[in-house]
């Protein structure tokens, strides 16, 4: 598994107006879809291209193209959905699933309980989107739910993660082809696993349901 934390001036700015708890819904969400445009800068660096020939005012060149299949771009539902558009603002050619997950009270583990995929994925680069990897679970099982659908490679982009999270998509991952790309790794998780310093309820500040 490769990590990539983001290391610039711009995204630490926009991350700090995000933790703060004055900051309203519209701003968060307007945050929210800068930031995830800057990190799909680097989510996007191995997309596969093709060789295309162009022809501009002056010549003939051969330039690229992103290759098909097209890539897949899955948010985590609810939270990962105000990470779409500023993802699909840079690839506006890339596919979109949604993907649902809830955490069993009894088992704690995480349940699927909306999908909206291509049966296939084989041969699929896909992007899983979720503001938040705090223990790692729901992540986890979004990406063994590509894979089993047959994807190729899993880039999974975050606004904030933890040590206990890169930890859990670790072991769950094995060798198989993932990249996790995070704006920042906090400290870690307090007693309610809400990440440390963090910035709360990503969902619930993303659409205003914060207390």
């Amino acid at each position: 598994m490769r990590v990539h934390i983001a290391d610039h001036p711009l995204i630490t700015h926009k991350l700090s107006v995000l933790r703060d708890k004055r900051t309203p819904s519209p701003i968060f969400r307007q945050l929210t879809e800068e930031l995830m445009t800057l990190l799909a800068y680097e989510a996007t660096r191995n997309v596969r291209v093709e060789e295309c020939e162009i022809e501009t005012p002056v010549t003939k060149t051969v330039g690229v193209k992103i290759a098909d299949p097209k890539p897949l771009v899955v948010p985590i539902l609810r939270a990962g959905l105000g990470m779409l558009e500023g993802m699909t603002k840079l690839v506006p050619t890339a596919e979109v699933g949604f993907l649902g997950l809830v955490r069993d009270e009894e088992t704690l583990e995480p349940v699927t309980y909306a999908e909206r995929l291509p049966d296939d994925l084989s041969g699929r680069q896909c992007f899983a989107l979720d503001p938040m990897l705090a223990t790692g679970g729901s992540l986890a099982a979004a990406i063994e739910y590509l894979f089993d659908r047959g994807a190729e490679h899993v880039t999974a982009v975050c606004l904030l993660g933890t040590p206990q999270g890169l930890q859990k998509i670790e072991e769950i991952v094995g060798d198989r082809d993932v990249t996790l790309v995070l704006g920042a790794l906090d400290e870690g998780l307090n007693e309610k696993s809400y990440i440390v310093p963090g910035l709360g309820d990503a969902g619930d500040r993303l659409y205003g349901t914060a207390e």
